[in-house]
């Protein structure tokens, strides 16, 4: 009987394997490879991939497990990182040609950390440019007439494509939990600060967050238990005990979780399958799950979201304003033209209108919910390559801080996934994965 491809493991499984001594890293990279290089031309997820210096590191992690030292519970799993992210081993170009060929002097933070835990860095993959909307190469593993979703579209495409079992994105509206679900991966995008973004390309530090593409809530609880904490370089980040998300993710919930399924205003746009699909699902669920209008007070939000990304992204940028301009996308021309005229008041007071939004929510979970449901997106991936899909079911939950997760659970009528997500209380990440592990149980 034919041994089923390394590369197509979960990173627990295959974790698991290497820590038992049944497989090696570098059969596990190999195999990887050999899957990219049999996918890459269509899929067009990589932006810098050099296959000896993976396997440099593959050798190097089979020998620390040889040699008895002690390794870390990544030892030997290949990732892929945004390209937005820094690697001082590799090129950071952030989706523009005006860092063709940057390579920063030290790693971000996160890829110390994956460092640390013995992670094989695969490569960096594509991102649109400077993270924002004007797509990248890459396309969608199920259809490659369609997006697979932006900005971290090379991420997604390749966890989805099998080419790695996890990857990092980054999300400063929808840009990890929109592709995940176009590209039917499962993904988590932290509680604002959780994660620190030292050495990752600053666009927001109000909505900036660090996200994970995995294969299952197990890689998810595996890679975001290695990646919390505290980071000198992110002002956001506080010092903490560590999370025990497996342990957590695994636990049986005191009681069956309960979800309020909040349309919000954009409902209407949704595509009618998904519609469908998210009537039999609430069905499903009974009496467990409760429609609820979105709070009055954050009906604004998506204004509030827009004035504070499109200020702060163009004082940011605007090195490559001033470096180039003529050679940055009309998209990003255009965001960084309305943020040169952006008032004071209007900024300020988007800012301040945030944190009462998130204590009306902290109440609604305190009095009857475990997770908000709502869609990731208004449907399956859109055909064409020309955009990334919109990313508005997505956009309050960043504005907030709260963290989501979406589970590749449906598919649309046209056979590609159709992702749930789910919203839980700020600081309550490792009881959101829990929440979702029941949803993925009780649909199965």
């Amino acid at each position: 009987m034919q041994r089923t491809s390394l590369a197509t493991l979960t990173a627990s499984e295959a974790a698991a394997k290497i820590r038992d001594g049944l497989v090696t890293s570098q059969e596990l990279v190999g195999e990887c490879l050999e899957r990219i290089r049999a996918t890459e031309p269509v899929v067009q997820a990589w932006q810098f991939l050099d296959e000896e210096h993976a396997m440099a590191q593959a050798r190097a992690a089979d020998e620390r497990r040889s040699s008895g030292q002690p390794v870390g519970a990544l030892n030997g799993i290949p990732i892929g990182i945004k390209d937005i992210i820094d690697t001082a081993d590799m090129p950071t170009e952030n989706g523009t040609v005006l860092h063709k060929g940057r390579t920063p002097a030290s790693d971000a933070a996160v890829v110390a950390k994956l460092r640390a835990a013995g992670a094989v860095i695969m490569g960096k993959t594509v991102t649109t440019e400077c993270a924002y909307f004007n797509p990248g190469k890459t396309r969608n593993p199920h259809n490659p007439e369609h997006t697979p979703g932006g900005s971290s579209s090379g991420s997604a495409a390749a966890v989805a494509a099998q080419m790695v079992p996890l990857a990092l994105g980054s999300q400063t509206a929808g840009s990890v939990i929109r592709p995940a679900a176009f590209c039917g991966d499962y993904a988590f995008k932290p509680t604002h600060g959780l994660i620190p973004r030292t050495g990752v390309l600053t666009l927001s530090r109000a909505l900036d967050h660090v996200g994970l593409f995995a294969r299952s809530l197990d890689d998810l609880a595996l890679l975001a238990h290695e990646l919390t904490g505290h980071d000198a370089g992110d002002p956001d980040t506080q010092p903490r005990a560590r999370i025990p998300f497996s342990t957590v993710l695994n636990e049986e919930p005191p009681i069956a979780p309960r979800f309020a399924f909040i349309k919000t205003p954009h409902w209407e746009r949704v595509d009618p399958d998904a519609k469908e699909a998210y009537a039999e699902l609430v069905e499903t669920l009974g009496e467990n799950v409760e429609e609820v209008e979105l709070l009055p007070s954050a009906r604004e939000a998506w204004d509030w979201q827009r004035t504070i990304m499109e200020a702060e992204m163009t004082v940011n940028l605007a090195s490559l304003w001033d470096a180039g301009k003529d050679k940055l996308s009309e998209r990003l021309r255009g965001l960084m033209e309305r943020g040169r005229e952006a008032r004071a008041f209007d900024y300020q007071r988007a800012l301040r209108a945030v944190p009462p939004v998130v204590e009306s929510f902290d109440e609604l979970f305190m009095e009857r919910y475990d997770a908000i449901l709502t869609p990731p997106a208004l449907g399956t991936a859109p055909k064409g390559l020309g955009a990334t899909g919109d990313p508005v079911f997505c956009v309050l939950w960043t504005l907030l801080g709260m963290p989501a997760v979406t589970l590749p659970l449906m598919r649309g009528a046209n056979g590609l996934p159709l992702g749930v997500q789910l919203v839980g209380r700020r600081n309550f990440d490792a009881r959101l994965l829990r929440t979702a592990r029941w949803l993925e149980k009780a649909v199965s």
